[in-house]
């Protein structure tokens, strides 16, 4: 074990369980496949999570942004200011100077950066019906012009059945095929890098009526160090997966729409 990371678990050891070191971690970390991700059970105190869940059935109407089209039906947390005692406690965690400098042992990414304001993250809720269709993850947050670089899932689901759909799932790097499914059950935490070809969706949620689907997202910045070009969720093509790369795909959601015609024409 190194000794940056004898130095960093002791700050952690009462609030988080790994079980191993974060050398064993980051081994899993990166070999895992279709992209770098850690799946972790039983990583946060039961204690924490339940106030959380209790948290967020608590929370009024006016709290949630409800995004719903035909790609996406979910609920998002309308800020940071909206948490209560037990969402505060967790944010407070997951972005204290401990657990950056643990996420950078596991991920070899450097000067990982929190965000406050809970920009897309914090409690996100899917409804019985609700989905995310294949998508990539936003690349920036636009406020503070960072760049996303992982994204942290923890799920909220007591006795969260298979059949209730919601499953994570993971895709290869053209959004073809499904290469890895994560079910959402209570006290899991899903850790993966945002990237170019890091696609994934949640399936439709089918839990009875008056349940749902819950989570906590957290994500992590750096500075920028190299050019990119800001875009907001891309979805995979539904109808022709089969006729446009990854490349492709991209280009269209950045370039604007003149542009894209005469790349198109140019190709054909």
């Amino acid at each position: 074990m190194s000794q940056s990371v004898l130095s960093v678990l002791p700050y952690l050891d009462d609030q988080i369980h790994v079980g191993t070191d974060t050398d064993t971690l980051a081994q899993r970390y990166r070999s895992a496949q279709p992209y770098h991700h850690l799946v972790m059970d039983n990583f946060f105190s039961d204690d924490l999570l339940d106030g959380a869940v209790s948290e967020i059935s608590a929370l009024p109407d006016e709290a949630w942004v409800k995004h719903e089209d035909e790609r996406l039906i979910k609920y998002n947390l309308r800020s940071a200011t909206e948490l209560r005692e037990a969402g505060n406690r967790l944010m407070q965690l997951v972005h204290s100077a401990a657990f950056l400098f643990m996420l950078t042992e596991i991920t070899g990414i450097r000067g990982l950066l929190p965000d406050p304001y809970l920009g897309g993250s914090g409690y996100h809720v899917i409804p019985k019906g609700g989905r995310f269709d294949v998508h990539l993850d936003r690349n920036t947050e636009f406020h503070s012009g960072l760049t996303r670089r992982l994204a942290m899932l923890i799920y909220l689901n007591h006795d969260w059945d298979p059949k209730f759909g919601g499953q994570f799932e993971m895709w290869d790097r053209d959004a073809q095929h499904c290469e890895k499914v994560v079910e959402p059950v209570f006290n899991r935490t899903l850790l993966f890098e945002i990237g170019p070809e890091a696609f994934h969706g949640v399936r439709p949620v089918t839990c009875p009526r008056g349940q749902s689907r819950k989570s906590f997202a957290v994500y992590y910045h750096t500075v920028g160090t190299e050019a990119i070009v800001p875009h907001n969720s891309i979805f995979s093509p539904k109808t022709y997966a089969s006729k446009v790369t990854h490349l492709q795909r991209i280009s269209r959601e950045i370039l604007p729409p003149i542009l894209w015609r005469g790349v198109n024409a140019f190709r054909k």
